[in-house]
């Protein structure tokens, strides 16, 4: 399948959308405990699985929790979970691209693992308006680790897995979205990520 049949145009949030707040928060924070910053990261990457939090099954409280007891992390909830939001930062620049898509006539949306902090974070920075569609792993029950997931976003989107561009910074997720036939790419920064986006969608739009 051509380039040019791509008609939606789906990013992850952290790390594409906006600064990656989760796992540069709780670097930020494990390196101001003494800490292993990567090792406090892994570990809560883990966790927000393991105590359900990213797939809308358990609680903030016993993610944190599950942070002191496992990572050594010591704080409030309230604390730390605002460390990590303070750190997620939107793009403008991504934003004034999704709205360039939308008016090309693109479907876009967000593809995200997040758990109610992504509905947090529009209500305190306004961007679900600019996408037609918005998966959060939080209200889906599933997060881009199933690789189910894909092709229940392409059936939602009623479009043939080819027909997507998924935009996502982690390796793994992309390989999963390219083992389902969608066209990806991979997030480094926002020169490779442009570059990428013209050439595959065509440096002029119709």
């Amino acid at each position: 399948m051509s380039m040019q049949s791509i008609r939606a145009v789906l990013f992850d949030y952290g790390g594409v959308i906006a600064d990656e707040g989760f796992h540069n928060g709780l670097r930020a924070m494990a390196r101001e405990q003494g800490l292993e910053p990567d090792a406090t990261s892994r570990t809560a990457g883990l966790l927000v699985y393991e105590t359900g939090l990213i797939l809308g099954r358990g609680s903030e409280a016993a993610f944190w929790q599950a942070m002191r007891e496992q990572a050594g992390l010591e704080g409030d909830d309230n604390t730390m979970t605002r460390r990590v939001l303070d750190g997620f930062v939107l793009r403008p620049w991504m934003i004034g691209r999704v709205q360039r898509l939308n008016a090309e006539g693109y479907v876009t949306g967000i593809l995200s693992d997040q758990c109610h902090w992504l509905d947090e974070l529009d209500a305190r920075d306004h961007f679900f308006h600019h996408f037609d569609h918005v998966f959060n792993s939080y209200h889906m029950g599933r997060g881009k680790r199933d690789p189910g997931l894909f092709p229940e976003i392409a059936a939602k989107l009623s479009l043939q897995p080819g027909e997507i561009l998924f935009v996502d910074d982690l390796q793994t997720n992309i390989e999963r979205a390219q083992a389902a036939g969608w066209q990806t790419i991979l997030y480094v920064d926002k020169t490779g990520f442009l570059e990428s986006i013209d050439e595959m969608l065509g440096a002029d739009h119709p």
